[in-house]
């Protein structure tokens, strides 16, 4: 771990230098807070042991000002001083994460810094855990596509920048036409097979920023910005294409066939009338034209 120690006393510092290289850690020293603030800026700095004594960090409200900005990341201060200050208690927000009393003792320094680097790890770890929690949260458990609320936050936030961008867009909404019978005949599991083939199939077709989310059942949408017209449709067979050259065999040998209709909405120029919920309309009345035209058919709607 990268520590900014804020000492100019070189006995101290030297002390403190050898402790925290022994244990595998970088020093950046700074002499005082002007100093350590472009550190901070400059380089990713988590741990900072700072002397309170002979520096200006108090005058300067150093420890206030780190806090004040919100970094991006929680950094760790341990202050060295004479003695801890009531206000230094009553104004934890604005105060150190923990303290050491001067003459430094090389063994409890060494634990202060222990401490200190088990309180960053478990903060680092309850906030990947949340970011954890929210992404799948997004997410549908069993395809991996965007569950519906989620696509359509995202499809709201595409409809936006068209508009403000006066580019086109373009929904796709794939079904399978014999979902309820292949379940109906092979089961549940199965069931779940092809919608997993279907979700894989639509991205590994379509371009990384092209947003796929699993609408309701066994229909799933796509949204294309700045696509319009034919070659939503080429990408449409494309997809068709690659899910109908994908074979699931099941235990007993049988091969089984998805048949999927398209309904494809498009809109040349995004306006400030238009609104999400009537191209998502518009999307399923074009996926029930294809379903009435047969299975693997494509219908656009131009709007």
């Amino acid at each position: 771990m990268k520590i900014l120690v804020i000492n100019n006393d070189l006995m101290e510092r030297t002390v403190i230098q050898q402790v925290l290289q022994v244990n595998g850690h970088e020093v950046v020293i700074a002499e005082n807070s002007d100093t350590a603030w472009k550190l901070l800026h400059s380089e990713e700095i988590r741990f900072v042991i700072a002397d309170r004594i002979g520096t200006d960090i108090d005058e300067r409200g150093f420890i206030r000002r780190v806090r004040d900005a919100r970094p991006p990341y929680y950094i760790y201060i341990l202050l060295i001083t004479q003695k801890v200050q009531e206000s230094d208690v009553t104004t934890p927000r604005t105060g150190a994460d923990d303290y050491l009393r001067k003459p430094i003792v090389p063994v409890e320094l060494k634990s202060r810094v222990n401490i200190g680097e088990r309180i960053l790890s478990l903060g680092d770890r309850l906030v990947q855990a949340k970011d954890t929690l929210d992404h799948t949260a997004m997410l549908d458990n069993l395809t991996g596509a965007l569950n519906q609320m989620a696509f359509i936050n995202l499809a709201r936030g595409e409809l936006e920048r068209a508009r403000r961008n006066q580019a086109s867009l373009s929904l796709i909404a794939f079904q399978a036409e014999n979902f309820k019978a292949i379940v109906d005949q092979h089961g549940k599991n199965i069931g779940n097979d092809v919608l997993s083939l279907i979700s894989q199939g639509i991205r590994d077709k379509s371009r990384p920023y092209d947003g796929l989310g699993r609408y309701e059942g066994d229909t799933f949408i796509l949204i294309l910005p700045g696509v319009v017209g034919a070659e939503a449709e080429k990408v449409s067979e494309r997809i068709l294409k690659g899910i109908a050259n994908t074979k699931i065999t099941l235990m007993d040998d049988t091969e089984l066939k998805v048949n999927l209709s398209v309904g494809i909405v498009s809109s040349g120029r995004i306006t400030a009338s238009t609104e999400i919920e009537a191209l998502m309309n518009n999307t399923r009345e074009a996926l029930a034209l294809a379903k009435h035209a047969g299975d693997n058919q494509i219908y656009t709607v131009y709007v």
